[in-house]
């Protein structure tokens, strides 16, 4: 639940908004003044203030000022019976959201919050990508000095600063995203919005409403507008991930949208412009895909327009040493441990590996190796890499019920069959999923009851 804090010296106004935002489903205090408010922040979580700019004392703008003081870095909503356009830029200026006149018209103030709240989440998430992109892109894969790493880091020189749509292709695990929002930060976009979609686990049936929008009653538990993807990244960047996986008909309305930068909410008649950069990720062979006629010629194309492709761990082994070094510091740090490193026969171990998971896979070895470890990090901290296991064995001695040793031992052999599959296609879930007959979906969930992710 959401907490917003009414400044206002009127009772009045303080009683109405605080009457109506209860029903609205919001925590509510209430301050007199602008003293009583700071005070009010430094003792609770607030995550929204309406704030009156002409209060006696400490008015609405020395308020504001002072909050930059505080811990809690609330979104600020300022209130004024002033007809002041100076005012309203000195409060923008001052990092204030927005700017509402008095009298306040209920359903504007309710539209105002609810889409300050999703500009103030999309800016934590985008926060917290930047911390790990400033982690000198360690999390993607992008940390080593070999060749193949070499070749990405000009291409990403070359294309960051352009508005120009890129394709990143890559195996699992070898940092899509966090190249596409690196791309994003260093473009003149980087002050917008950056928004994922993640078209390999959004149904078929809500594609539509997912990336355009719909109006209240567009269909069923259509209870109230909503923006879809598109006009929240409007000025940025808008990521399609695993774009590979998107159905035929979600293809042809993505190019529609695309070619014509325009777009209409689900149930809607308005034609609403859309100015996003386009950045799509696949870990297929997405030309593959359309000459076996599961994704459109004309859309492989128009996002096919700069192609950045990432080698997978296994290509550029010379960067192994680095990255295991970069991780063992990074989990010691978190973890405040006092470790001498990695032993050499231990390093021997995981430079032979193949790494399918790729640069992912490493990080959640080494995070595991050294909560393991307590004075280096040996062989017996990894896992049997090269111990080949049995697709199943039976439970020894036979103690369990026949129900429960049937159901143990056809989860095992599933298991089994999604990690060979999972290893026959170097990492690639769609074509796993193929090759076990299965849809994405399906083997997204099953990977995820294994702890295969």
């Amino acid at each position: 639940m959401h907490s917003v804090l009414v400044v206002d010296d009127d009772p009045a106004i303080r009683l109405i908004l605080s009457d109506f935002l209860s029903q609205e489903g919001y925590r509510v205090f209430v301050a007199k003044e602008g003293s009583e408010a700071l005070d009010l922040m430094r003792t609770h979580h607030v995550d929204l203030l309406l704030l009156d700019i002409d209060m006696p004392g400490m008015n609405g703008l020395g308020v504001l000022k002072r909050i930059k003081e505080l811990s809690e870095d609330p979104l600020v909503i300022m209130l004024s019976a002033l007809q002041d356009v100076k005012l309203a830029v000195q409060a923008m200026k001052l990092g204030a959201y927005d700017y509402l006149s008095k009298p306040v018209n209920f359903e504007e103030v309710k539209l105002v919050i609810e889409k300050g709240l999703q500009h103030r989440q999309l800016q934590r998430k985008a926060l917290n990508l930047e911390q790990r992109v400033q982690e000198t892109w360690s999390s993607t894969g992008l940390i080593g000095k070999s060749a193949a790493m070499a070749r990405v880091h000009q291409l990403l020189q070359k294309v960051a600063q352009t508005d120009t749509t890129v394709l990143i292709q890559g195996e699992s695990g070898t940092g899509k995203e966090l190249v596409a929002y690196t791309l994003h930060q260093q473009s003149s976009r980087k002050d917008k919005p950056f928004v994922t979609v993640d078209c390999g686990a959004i149904p078929g049936e809500l594609l539509e409403s997912e990336l355009f929008g719909h109006e209240k009653g567009a269909f069923t538990g259509a209870l109230q507008k909503r923006e879809g993807k598109f006009e929240l990244a409007q000025g940025g960047t808008l990521f399609l991930d695993e774009v590979g996986n998107l159905p035929l008909p979600g293809q042809a309305k993505l190019l529609r949208a695309l070619e014509q930068r325009q777009i209409a909410r689900l149930g809607g008649t308005s034609i609403i412009p859309v100015n996003v950069r386009i950045i799509a990720a696949t870990n297929v062979i997405l030309s593959q895909v359309v000459k076996e006629g599961k994704f459109r010629e004309d859309l492989f194309y128009r996002l096919n327009v700069f192609s950045v492709e990432l080698p997978p761990l296994r290509e550029r082994k010379e960067d192994i040493p680095l990255l295991v070094t970069y991780f063992i510091n990074k989990f010691v740090q978190q973890q405040k441990k006092n470790l001498r490193g990695i032993s050499s026969e231990a390093m021997d171990v995981l430079a032979n590996y193949s790494w399918p998971g790729n640069v992912r896979e490493l990080r959640n070895v080494l995070e595991r190796a050294v909560i393991l470890a307590e004075d280096r990090i040996t062989p017996e901290h990894l896992p049997k890499f090269s111990e080949p296991k049995p697709p199943f064995s039976l439970p020894s001695p036979l103690t369990l019920p026949f129900s429960e040793a049937r159901d143990k031992l056809l989860a095992d052999l599933e298991k089994e069959y999604i990690l060979q599959a999972l290893a026959k296609s170097k990492g690639n879930k769609a074509k796993a999923a193929r090759a076990l007959n299965i849809n994405y979906r399906t083997l997204y969930e099953k990977m995820k009851k294994y702890g295969l992710e």
